[in-house]
């Protein structure tokens, strides 16, 4: 087990700059769509609002000049799709970065945190190297059916997706699951931890963590390191055992399951966020600011990794 945090505080933070407030709008305006136009989106209760919310993704995709690659598959006797995106690389063009995350929501949730701001992240991220010439090649991933009762199931979208992967001999060299990115609450105590941690961490929850298997360690100090060499923003990392709770609670879990290595990014949701999985998950609660930093980056993180 390897824990550690990086814990230049929230009020230690450069002010903000025209390209963060830029970026702070685009983000807010795909969480609005998904979280608020759209609202809940799983398959169990609105699976009209989970095509819905395809739709809108494959659209800024294809706005931004990519091909988008559907991948349909049958849930519950219903079609869903995930959907990617890429720009090939070049001398290691047979390496992937895949940066991935989940676009359902909980049963009742509008899902702002969790996952629209994961969705707009990526939309970001996608936006920012749609002109790039990487050397690996850059993936983008949006997944259906993370939520339960597909978590954890063959049915859980990226689970679909990473066996294809795997079925088809890709050679994913880093995965990044981008999971509930924009809740921060820099007030003493309002971070919580699951055992065994908790001893001497941080009581404010304001930080962006990283978070792997211990198989993955090394892909984790990596993508660590070459944030804060990016921004400056409070941040953690820990590769845990998949044992500890929430280590494996996102689409990273499918990528470890076809021995890809992956990170999940996130803000600790439940550990932190008390609207997490609730109606109350609305666009209202997140942090621009600080949101729109850790977007800015991840893009140094994929930069490097892809380069």
């Amino acid at each position: 087990m390897f824990i550690q945090f990086f814990s230049a505080g929230a009020e230690k933070l450069p002010p903000p700059d025209a390209e963060l407030d830029a970026l702070a709008q685009t983000l807010r305006r795909d969480v609005e769509v998904l979280a608020g136009e759209i609202g809940p989106r799983s398959l169990l209760d609105r699976p009209e609002k989970l095509s819905q919310a395809a739709h809108y993704i494959q659209s800024r995709m294809e706005g931004l000049g990519y091909p988008v690659d559907r991948q349909e598959y049958s849930a519950g006797g219903q079609s869903v799709v995930n959907l990617t995106v890429q720009r090939f690389g070049g001398n290691q063009a047979g390496q992937i970065l895949l940066v991935g995350a989940h676009y359902d929501t909980v049963f009742g949730s509008p899902g702002a945190d969790d996952n629209a701001t994961g969705i707009a992240a990526l939309l970001a991220l996608a936006e920012r190297f749609a002109q790039a010439q990487p050397s690996c090649t850059l993936r983008f991933a949006a997944f259906a059916n993370e939520e339960p009762p597909f978590f954890h199931t063959q049915a859980m979208g990226s689970f679909v997706y990473a066996q294809r992967c795997q079925r088809r001999g890709e050679s994913i060299s880093a995965m990044i699951c981008l999971e509930s990115l924009g809740y921060y609450d820099p007030r003493p105590g309002s971070q919580q931890y699951p055992l065994p941690l908790g001893e001497e961490a941080p009581s404010e929850g304001n930080f962006i963590a990283f978070v792997s298997n211990e198989e993955s360690e090394q892909l984790l100090r990596r993508a660590a390191d070459l944030f804060g060499q990016t921004e400056t923003f409070p941040r953690a990392a820990a590769a845990l055992s998949e044992d500890v709770p929430g280590a494996a609670f996102s689409d990273q879990w499918a990528f470890w399951r076809q021995g890809y290595p992956a990170v999940m990014v996130t803000d600790t949701a439940m550990y932190r966020n008390p609207y997490y999985h609730t109606s109350n998950d609305t666009p209202d609660k997140i942090h621009w600011d600080h949101f729109a930093r850790v977007v800015r980056g991840l893009e140094g993180v994929v930069r490097s990794l892809a380069n």
